[in-house]
């Protein structure tokens, strides 16, 4: 089921019990941020806050995405993996061969027809034009003590590459310098740097639109690495309908229909302006660094906005969630890429794009290293410091499973290599902006083509018969009251 705004999300999370409502006076500066991490890093639900100080009228939404559950539930799916297996079906597809093939193709290929957004006269993000913009008449939130000011943290920026004018929407992180003016965070890897980059080439402007509190397939698509691919088209392939868009007022470029809030304005070329320090989802500031400037032209609302945001910081929050979502949706088109590759896991602790536990089918001496280098190669994953290869029946998401099978797999002088390359614009760790030192490890059982000379020991393990003999004398033995069968869990012992 596609949301069709925030609205109906937020009225789906309250019938499952999956929305608190804080009525009290909260302050969007610090307070929000603490009540938010609390509850988020304690599994709890959404909270809709409704008592703004300040800001009479206008609640605030954080922690809509920030469980397994709310996330997928915000992509229309029961599982996460469910929404994966939409893009493993089109990536399987293969030309029909007969008539019934044929009609078979067509029925797949509709959720293909639905990808186009569809522009159309007016909606609900149009309802109130303010005469004189100023987005510091929405809540924004201050979440960190040394944050250089306020922030957006969950907007749709949208931008077009004025050379091939192909649009992009990003998520990048807002600091309102006042009412007008925004500090763009747009990071040397994103889109938008390059539509920045190229209109700055020409001396002219790059118009900007964004959105706040759009449908929660769209937000998700915003965070999503695509490029090359339109988001509003992605959003609609995963809605299994198009996603409505409307002219912008100002600016020459189309919005969705049924935002909350929609901000136009430019960016100048040549302006730039400190932006930050921001309290990052590494767990650490971000400091202050010159980034362009977007001037607002004019603000759209609806007559009673939501303003919906997250809070970032040391990770679990919030945007592991957006990030595990990708992780699943995307593995289907690794797996396409690289068939060796079973399945990924990229830890909380990791933060996206430091740390990517891998298992993979191995076929011949040295396949680790292979799938390490051809990972390194594809997209944001890039960005990757620590890739580690696991055989292909490791479960990548028992962390505890794959600590040990690393632990005790590993000679360091044989099974880890040193590469470089790009990294991530917020790690810190790199003696230098953007670029640094990774590492692969190889977990995988060691073979003796690849150096190993001795027989790799087997794993100890449980006889079958056994474990099923003492599975059916459980409750006989008098130990039921202290481990129901079903969850004789562990290394070898599972029933």
């Amino acid at each position: 089921m596609a949301f069709r705004d925030l609205r109906e999300f937020l009225d789906a999370l309250r019938r499952r019990g999956e929305l608190h409502e804080v009525k009290a006076p909260v302050s969007p500066e610090l307070e929000i941020t603490e009540i938010t991490e609390r509850v988020v890093k304690a599994g709890g639900p959404a909270l809709f806050f409704t008592n703004v100080q300040g800001y009479p009228g206008i609640p605030v939404l954080t922690g809509a995405f920030a469980s397994e559950g709310r996330m997928s539930l915000a992509l229309g799916v029961s599982t996460l993996d469910k929404a994966g297996e939409k893009v493993r079906e089109l990536l399987e597809m293969e030309p029909p061969r007969g008539i019934l093939d044929k009609v078979r193709a067509l029925a797949r290929l509709r959720p293909l027809a639905a990808m186009a957004p569809r522009v159309v006269r007016g909606g609900p993000c149009k309802e109130v034009r303010q005469e004189h913009p100023d987005v510091l008449a929405f809540p924004l939130l201050k979440c960190w003590p040394r944050d250089g000011g306020r922030y957006i943290t969950l907007p749709l920026v949208i931008t077009r590459d004025p050379v091939t004018g192909r649009r992009n929407v990003g998520m990048y992180r807002l600091q309102a310098f006042d009412g007008r003016t925004l500090g763009m965070h747009w990071q040397a890897h994103k889109d938008a740097t390059s539509h920045h980059a190229r209109a700055e080439s020409r001396a002219s402007r790059l118009e900007v639109a964004v959105a706040v509190g759009c449908d929660p397939v769209l937000t998700y698509a915003a965070s999503a690495p695509l490029p090359g691919v339109d988001e509003f088209a992605f959003a609609g392939f995963l809605r299994g309908e198009p996603v409505e868009l409307v002219k912008a007022d100002t600016v020459e470029l189309e919005v969705p229909a049924a935002a909350e809030i929609v901000i136009e304005g430019y960016v100048e070329p040549g302006e730039r302006r400190l932006e930050g320090p921001f309290g990052d989802h590494t767990g650490y500031y971000s400091l202050a660094e010159p980034y362009p400037v977007m001037h607002v032209t004019r603000i759209t609302h609806r007559r009673d906005p939501i303003y919906h945001t997250t809070v970032v910081g040391r990770p679990p929050m919030e945007d592991y969630w957006l990030g595990k979502a990708t992780e699943r949706i995307f593995l289907p088109l690794i797996r396409f890429l690289l068939p060796e590759v079973v399945d990924i896991d990229m830890p909380a602790e990791g933060v996206f794009h430091n740390c990517v536990l891998v298992s993979i089918e191995k076929r011949y001496p040295m396949h680790a290293r292979k799938v390490m280098y051809a990972l390194w190669g594809l997209g944001l994953l890039s960005l990757a410091r620590l890739i580690v290869v696991f055989d292909a029946d490791v479960d990548v998401h028992n962390h505890s499973e794959a600590a040990w099978r690393a632990f005790n797999n590993v000679d360091p002088a044989r099974d880890l290599i040193i590469a470089e390359g790009p990294v991530d614009a917020l790690d810190h760790s790199a003696p230098q902006p953007l670029w640094g030192s990774k590492l692969g490890v190889d977990a995988t059982r060691k073979w003796r083509e690849e150096g190993h000379p001795r027989e790799w020991p087997p794993d100890v393990v449980m006889d079958p018969e056994v474990k099923r003999r003492v599975t059916e004398r459980w409750e006989e033995l008098g130990l039921a009251s202290l481990l129901p069968p079903p969850v004789l869990q562990g290394r070898g012992l599972e029933v």
